[in-house]
C-alpha cells in the first residue's frame, strides 16, 4: 500500500485497532502555508483574508504532493511548482476539484483525516464570500488611494486567497 501520509502516531495505518490517526500531511501543508504568509506579512494572521490565503496555499501544497512524501527538504524545490499552480492563468479551481476527486476515489470510502481536513478547507473556500475591493470597477484595475472608499463586491474566498498565496510565495 502506498504511503498516503495517513499513518497514526504509532506508525499504524489506522485500519482498525482504534489507533489515533494524526493528519500529518494536512497539518504540514497548513504549516508551510502559514509560514509563507507570515513571512510575506501581507495580512494580519487573524483576518479572514489570511485564512483564505492559508487554506488556498495549504490545498496547493497538499494536493501537489503526489507521492505522499512532503518533507522540509523539498519545500524550497517546490516553490516554483506552487507558483505555477497559483498563477492567475492556471485553472486552479479545476485542478483542485480534479485532485480532490482523484484522492477521494483512491480512498475508497475511507478518506482519512488529511483528506477530510482538505475537503473542509475546500468547502470553506468555495462557500464563503468575503467583501473585497472590486478591481474590475477600478479604472485600469489598479489600486485605489483609499481602499475603504472604493467599490466592494462579494468574492469567493478562494479568489482572494489564491493571489494572496501566490504573492506570499514570491516574497518568500
Amino acid at each position: 500500500m502506498p504511503n498516503t501520509g495517513h499513518e497514526g502516531i504509532d506508525g499504524a495505518d489506522g485500519a482498525g485497532g482504534g489507533e489515533l490517526v494524526v493528519p500529518m500531511a494536512w497539518l504540514y501543508a497548513e504549516y508551510i502555508a502559514d509560514e509563507l504568509l507570515r513571512t510575506g506579512d501581507l495580512m494580519p494572521p487573524t483576518s479572514f483574508e489570511f485564512r483564505a490565503g492559508r487554506d488556498a496555499l495549504a490545498l496547493t501544497v497538499f494536493l501537489s504532493d503526489t507521492e505522499g512524501e512532503l518533507s522540509g527538504i523539498r519545500v524550497v524545490s517546490q516553490l516554483e511548482n506552487w507558483l505555477s499552480l497559483t498563477a492567475c492563468d492556471h485553472p486552479w479551481q479545476d485542478w483542485v476539484r480534479t485532485r480532490m476527486a482523484d484522492l477521494t476515489a483512491r480512498a475508497a470510502g475511507s478518506p482519512g483525516p488529511d483528506l477530510a481536513l482538505a475537503e473542509n478547507a475546500w468547502r470553506w473556500l468555495e462557500e464563503t464570500e468575503l467583501l473585497a475591493t472590486d478591481l474590475d470597477a477600478v479604472p485600469g484595475g489598479g489600486a485605489l488611494s483609499d481602499e475603504e472608499d472604493g467599490p466592494k463586491v462579494w468574492t469567493p474566498a478562494w479568489q482572494l486567497g489564491l493571489p494572496l498565496g501566490h504573492l506570499a510565495i514570491h516574497l518568500f
